[in-house]
């Protein structure tokens, strides 16, 4: 049994190897790219090391075969199963080899990392030998040979270890029942509750780095299934000219001029975006929920504006912060925030802020690796990122890490030092499952989702808390406060999954900086978390034209309606002030469809354009 866990601990370490090997050779031939950006060079040390857990997790796949293959070459001696173990151990250095040097040669033009789209591209093998030069093609070639024809001999001089058979079963059998447990761990990067993913490997402003270290095979087997169901078309083709699609959808967002109603005393002020997890309109008792539950949030809309017809553009965390900082609506299927390769293509409203000036951060007390957040949050550029591990240590934490009113204290602390304008945002996480928030059960009601509406009275009390700290610094009073959910969750009402109703959310903006005529108002406008980015750069009377589909809700004439993506039925919502229409795409049926049926036919039109536009938009990014 020693002998064969060595065994396998020998080939976990030549497959370190052989990704140590193949991320030297990426930083070496783009050695001159790296020094042309000005990157120290210990900067490029460090890819080593925010790769090993990625590297770990990939390791432990490449080894889930090699476990049977020595597992019977311990009962039975026979050379079948080390020479099998040799061709299985060739085979998979052959395809990691090709996708690190099909990486080489790609990344310069493309600039990412090797994805589904490149394995759809060499179907035409000339088409790409003929787009490189001969002697890029040619030192590739040699590349490949080399890697793999020294690495195998590597491993057949150093990390081949034959055994001989075993004179009791049991311990053979003992080993293959007891590692794969282990196995799946390190599969799953650890006991944490996320599983890796290739934002555990993002740590630096450089992008080349994080590409670098980020595991080439994990992330392209992530690539592809995340697209499998979709490799060769649109599976939404209601029009079967995507150009009507398109000039349908444009016609939604074309407005007469770019007018826009000013709301703030300072055209330039400091900007607190705060992303409340899960939080239902049914929280707030303004928007129909039942009085109590957010009373804190309550009294804000007295000096506030909020909007009464605000819809999630998704059911999930990274759906919203796509919505939110980079305007692009949720889509069927998968999120683009999980895949580097696409949304670095994607605007970002930290990028514009900082080309006006602003100074920027983003906190969250929890793993920014759900969902791949922490990548996406590092193409947007921010300036400090604190996620669970950048906190102090001996603040209070439950399951999921930093509760609210720590993460929300450190935040107005550390914005006292910040230069401004600042841009400033904090994702909270008390009032996600478990609710395990350090707080006695205020509200004795609430049937199923009693827990639910007692972690948003914390977040609540919470804000509250951060507000009466930040009402004593000098930045209070020029900073716009805007507050919105990430997307909704199931409420004490229990609405349908399929409802309107189960994705309506609160959206508040808030502060001194408000125009006293505009404080304690509600805009009636139908919209979603995707138009903040448009509407908050027109008050800082910029431009919002990287930002397609993000409307400006101070503008008279945008146009009110609301989409959100059924995640269950890979169909699409869609709310307009007279109608409403749900349709599950699975079945093609309609849930919902509501309106004056004099324009039902129209407004349908413009859902299929919308979602038959967006997904080609996506696929094409």
């Amino acid at each position: 049994m020693l002998k064969q866990l060595k065994a396998i601990l020998w080939l976990g370490f030549f497959w370190m190897l052989l990704f140590f090997v193949a991320r030297a050779i990426f930083l070496l031939y783009y050695a001159h790219t790296i020094a042309h950006a000005g990157i120290p060079f210990t900067d490029s040390l460090e890819v080593f090391y925010h790769a090993l857990k990625l590297d770990l997790a990939t390791a432990c796949y490449f080894l889930a075969f090699p476990l049977l293959f020595i597992t019977l070459e311990g009962i039975f001696a026979s050379k079948f199963w080390n020479k099998l173990r040799s061709v299985y151990v060739l085979l998979m250095l052959i395809i990691y080899t090709l996708t690190a040097v099909g990486e080489l040669g790609l990344y310069e033009e493309w600039k990412t990392k090797l994805t589904y789209k490149a394995l759809l591209y060499l179907e035409n093998p000339s088409e790409v030998y003929n787009s490189s030069s001969t002697a890029t093609f040619i030192v590739l070639l040699l590349i490949t040979i080399a890697m793999v024809s020294l690495l195998f001999w590597c491993y057949q001089r150093f990390f081949n270890l034959q055994l001989k058979a075993q004179k009791k079963w049991g311990f053979s059998l003992l080993f293959f029942l007891i590692l794969p447990p282990f196995m799946v761990v390190g599969m799953r990067g650890g006991l944490q509750q996320i599983p890796i993913n290739q934002s555990q490997s993002y740590f630096s402003s450089y992008e080349i780095l994080n590409h670098a270290a980020v595991n080439n095979v994990f992330n392209l087997y992530i690539s592809y299934f995340e697209n499998r169901e979709f490799l060769n078309k649109n599976p939404y083709d209601f029009f079967k000219d995507p150009k009507e699609a398109e000039e349908r959808v444009q016609k939604l967002f074309d407005t007469k001029n770019d007018s826009t109603i000013s709301i703030l005393t300072n055209p330039k002020p400091n900007i607190v975006l705060i992303i409340l997890e899960s939080w239902s309109a049914d929280l707030i008792e303004s928007l129909g929920g039942e009085p109590g539950i957010t009373p804190v949030f309550h009294e804000l809309e007295k000096e506030g504006i909020l909007f009464s017809e605000i819809y999630a553009s998704g059911s999930r965390s990274e759906q919203g912060m796509a919505a939110i900082f980079s305007g692009f609506p949720a889509h069927a299927y998968t999120s683009v925030t999980v895949q580097p390769d696409k949304f670095p293509k994607l605007p970002s409203l930290v990028h514009e802020l900082k080309d006006l000036g602003y100074f920027s951060s983003f906190y969250f007390g929890g793993q920014l690796i759900y969902g791949n957040i922490k990548s996406y949050m590092m193409f947007n550029g921010f300036h400090r990122i604190r996620e669970i591990y950048d906190f102090d240590q001996s603040l209070p934490q439950g399951k999921l890490g930093v509760h609210d009113e720590y993460t929300l204290a450190t935040m107005a602390h550390e914005l006292n030092a910040d230069p401004q304008p600042f841009f400033s945002s904090l994702f909270t996480l008390s009032s996600h499952s478990p609710y395990d928030q350090p707080m006695e059960q205020v509200l004795d009601w609430g049937g199923n989702e009693k827990q639910y509406i007692n972690s948003a009275y914390y977040t609540d009390r919470s804000l509250g808390r951060f507000f009466e700290q930040a009402r004593k610094t000098e930045w209070y009073q020029n900073t716009l406060f805007v507050l919105v959910a990430d997307h909704s969750h199931n409420s004490y009402r229990n609405w349908s999954p399929f409802s309107a109703e189960y994705h309506h959310i609160p959206l508040l903006f808030y502060g001194d900086v408000i125009k006293k005529e505009y404080r304690g108002s509600v805009d009636t406008i139908t919209a979603s978390q995707t138009d903040i980015a448009a509407t908050l750069l027109a008050q800082l009377g910029d431009t919002a034209k990287v930002f397609p589909y993000s409307r400006n809700l101070f503008q008279p004439d945008t146009k009110p309606f609301a989409y959100w993506e059924l995640a269950s039925a890979s169909g699409i919502g869609w709310k307009t002030p007279s109608s409403t229409i749900i349709y599950d795409h699975r079945y093609h049926t309609y849930v919902q469809d509501e309106g004056p049926k004099s324009i039902q036919d129209s407004v349908k039109r413009d859902a299929y354009a919308f979602l038959q536009h967006i997904f080609k938009e996506y696929l094409d990014l």
